[in-house]
């Protein structure tokens, strides 16, 4: 006997899922924000972990797992249709993907994965915390899944994807504006974790959109990270990045 076909659901109708947390995040919006976590090593968050889940017993042993995978929702990438194609910014933006053959956040069920550095468990204003950095996530994801990278099974010599096998292409230099250096030094490195390395690493990747790339060099970009408005352009007598402010938003 045959077993009868189930018509699918949309995702909310089908399961339905409860936050473990939500992110605290230097990067406050997505422009800017690195296409892998990995690449930068100075981007912190905090994730604020909500009730029921905010027991430390729920987190014992786990400040011996240097790194942590987290499941998470692209909470500003919900669309209300999914598609089967998407045009990575890897490939120039140019050439379309499967989107289950890419890391596009725009899915039909709008999950992601990332895997980050392990801080450690805090409490922050009575709530219980867990510390990361290495990441690649926005203010207020929620986050729906934690659990330990487990080196000897998820990590694998010789695995291969084709199209992005190697790292991104070689990093922009950076240049910083005797302004912006004025504005560096007067920010607190407290509240400002790695600010100068976060600076570098989000604009010598080039957070421009792929059609924006080899032309308008001399327009102004801004990025938001934490509460601090980063202007930068690129130069187009030699391809190297100038931070131009660094001022509160």
């Amino acid at each position: 006997m045959t077993r009868p076909r189930h018509k699918s659901k949309p995702a909310a109708d089908a399961l339905t899922l409860t936050p473990i947390a939500y992110t605290q995040s230097c990067f406050k919006d997505k422009f800017g924000v690195p296409r892998q976590p990995g690449l930068t090593r100075h981007a912190h968050a905090d994730l604020v972990i909500e009730p029921p889940f905010d027991r430390e017993d729920a987190f014992r042993g786990l400040e011996t797992s240097s790194h942590l995978w987290l499941t998470f929702q692209f909470h500003e990438a919900i669309r209300a249709e999914w598609r089967p194609v998407v045009r990575p910014p890897r490939l120039g933006g140019n050439k379309k993907m499967g989107v289950f053959a890419s890391r596009s956040p725009f899915r039909p069920n709008s999950l992601g994965l990332s895997v980050v550095r392990n801080e450690g468990i805090a409490r922050k204003n009575g709530r219980l915390v867990l510390k990361i950095r290495d990441h690649d996530l926005i203010d207020g994801t929620p986050i729906l899944d934690i659990k330990p990278y487990l080196p000897f099974a998820d990590s694998i010599p010789g695995a291969s994807l084709g199209w992005a096998d190697s790292g991104p292409v070689e990093r922009a230099e950076v240049h910083f504006s005797p302004e912006a250096e004025t504005n560096l030094s007067a920010l607190s490195t407290e509240a400002y974790p790695d600010l100068r390395g976060l600076i570098e690493d989000v604009v010598s990747y080039d957070p421009r959109p792929s059609f924006r790339r080899g032309r308008d060099e001399e327009r102004i970009y801004g990025v938001h990270l934490y509460d601090l408005n980063v202007r930068f352009r690129f130069l187009a007598e030699n391809g190297k990045v100038c931070v131009e402010v660094v001022s509160v938003c």
